[in-house]
């Protein structure tokens, strides 16, 4: 933590997983199985800090959910709502970090990305495996520090039995979750599949507070615990059918806990409507940085430390395009009532995608489905499945849902045609309305004309050249794209190196920004140095050689 200006700039460190819900022991009595968990280093964060028990993803799939935490932004409004794209967002919306690094912080992301942008090297001192605030300048250099881990993404759900026994070497036998014990909702079969993929899930999140206890353990070994913000957070829902890529409870509510010894309360909780991307503008103003207008969140404590009781009245979120998978879903929520509206309801929920109809949870659906054709072509009465069950797998789904989630939190009773809860329905329905009028929603216009507005003829716009001079020892510098951001260096930039087909597609930067400094005002320098300007969704400018004049 540094001090400057009577400025307290407190280090940040976020440790972020995917694929689960709060199935966290210290969310016991709070979501659904959540006492089935064992993961005593986060429960020891929460006890350090603050849970919030209604938190929600902008979506339930990776990069768009993604997207929204690290611009505070909602997907549908800058267009990183289909799962994955590469999305131009307005010129205005920047990316934290970058935010961060201008104003001084070591900026470091170990190592995902999956922001639905082309992540300019710029952003972070450090994306790589190898990325870790020790790496910064000097000690009293504020950091803001990322730790992605994959230990719970849903690919670990069906390994073979080798291969998870090697992903979850972390977790004893006495740690290990017994498949019978498995706190298996009621739209799921209670079969040998689901059990298992249950306790697997359960081991998985073991095997993350294993990891995530060590980047602690790392933090307090420095000294740096009590100096230091620490968040944890997943990006969406469990990997399983009716979670991951539903927008309903299960694909959206998420863990989240925030900590930080001495400035923000302890062992507290708070029941507000919570949205992940209310992360981007709580980190700027815990720092003392101003939350930048662009940002839709909202932060999530006052100028004293205390908690915001209710930052948002109600809180919205989006299925858009998954893989091949095309629909178009929004939802809202407030403390009791959530609200779905299907554009396409002729398209099942369950909708084929050749990655997830590969997954033993999928394929049992699927099996039960088919048994049930059969049962019907010798005019039996169907049997292998309940009405929750069947739901999942309908070829259809309602124009239209309602649950009441205090008495309903798996979602199973739709109460649309309910004359009693009328009122709320049509509350719900005003919110949503108001909510895109607000917004905008660019999951409503066709992929292929978002794609060519983006990138005419397919062709990627490029970053003007920056209009850079030394005048009196001080570089001065502009570019003419609207939004762009730029940089300088007196370390003459070397070629960028290939990216692999994974880095292309979630953005992984093609470069190091260890060595670019971001301008923001006329800076002192000693010639020659190089600028380079880039733009979220654009190809960067190059880099202009900018000598003293003679």
């Amino acid at each position: 933590m540094s001090q400057g200006s009577g400025v307290i700039r407190p280090n940040i460190l976020w440790i972020s997983t995917h694929d689960i819900n709060p199935d966290l022991g210290c969310y016991a009595g709070i979501w659904p199985g959540a006492e089935y968990a064992h993961t005593p280093n986060l429960d020891a964060l929460a006890a350090r800090g603050v849970r919030f028990d209604n938190a929600f993803a902008a979506a339930p799939i990776c990069a768009p959910a993604r997207s929204a935490i690290v611009t505070g932004c909602y997907p549908t409004a800058i267009g990183t709502m289909h799962m994955r794209s590469k999305a131009v967002p307005p010129p205005t919306v920047r990316l934290l970090p970058e935010i961060f690094r201008e104003a001084g912080y070591y900026c470091t992301n170990n190592w995902f990305t999956d922001f639905q942008v082309d992540l300019p090297e710029v952003v972070f001192d450090d994306c790589s495996p190898a990325a870790h605030w020790r790496n910064r300048p000097t000690a009293d250099t504020p950091f803001f520090a990322m730790f992605h881990g994959m230990s719970t993404h849903e690919s670990q759900l069906y390994l073979e039995d080798d291969a998870f026994a090697a992903a979850t070497s972390h977790v004893t036998d006495a740690e290990r979750h017994d498949p019978a014990a498995a706190p298996i909702p009621p739209y799921y079969p209670d079969d040998e599949v689901f059990r298992t993929a249950w306790a697997r899930y359960a081991d998985l999140i073991t095997e993350m507070d294993h990891w995530a206890g060590q980047i602690l353990d790392e933090l307090e070994a420095d000294g740096l615990l009590d100096d230091t913000i620490v968040v944890f957070w997943s990006d969406h829902g469990k990997g399983m059918p009716k979670a991951k890529r539903w927008a309903g409870e299960a694909g959206l509510r998420e863990p989240l806990l925030v900590s930080w010894p001495g400035h923000l309360p302890e062992a507290a909780t708070s029941s507000g409507l919570v949205h992940t991307m209310d992360l981007a503008p709580t980190m700027l103003a815990l720092a003392g940085i101003d939350v930048p207008s662009f940002m839709h969140g909202v932060p999530l404590f006052g100028v004293d430390g205390a908690v915001v009781t209710e930052p948002n009245e109600f809180t919205y979120g989006g299925r858009d395009r998954q893989g091949e998978a095309e629909d178009r879903s929004r939802t809202v929520r407030d403390h009791r009532f959530r609200y779905i509206r299907n554009y396409h309801p002729d398209k099942p929920a369950m909708i084929h995608t050749d990655y997830s109809d590969q997954l033993s949870t999928w394929a049992a659906f699927r099996k039960l489905a088919s048994d049930e054709c059969q049962q019907r072509a010798r005019g039996e009465a169907l049997t292998t499945m309940t009405a929750a069950q069947r739901a999942v797998v309908a070829q259809s789904k309602p124009r239209e849902e309602l649950y009441d989630i205090v008495v309903d939190p798996h979602e199973l009773v739709n109460l649309v045609a309910e004359p009693a809860n009328r009122r709320d329905l049509t509350r719900l329905r005003a919110a949503l309305d108001a909510w895109i009028e607000r917004y905008g929603d660019l999951g409503a216009v066709p992929e292929e004309v978002l794609e060519e507005q983006w990138r005419p003829g397919g062709v990627h716009r490029a970053t003007s050249k920056p209009i850079a001079e030394i005048r009196d020892g001080l570089l001065i510098a502009s570019c003419e794209t609207e939004g762009a951001i730029l940089a300088w260096t007196d370390h003459e930039p070397s070629a960028s190196g290939p990216r692999g087909p994974l880095q292309r597609e979630i953005g992984m930067p093609s470069g190091t920004g260890s060595i670019w400094t971001i301008y923001s005002e006329p800076v002192p320098v000693l010639a020659p140095v190089w600028v380079k300007a880039w733009r979220l969704g654009y190809e960067p400018s190059a880099a202009e050689l900018v000598a003293s004049p003679s």
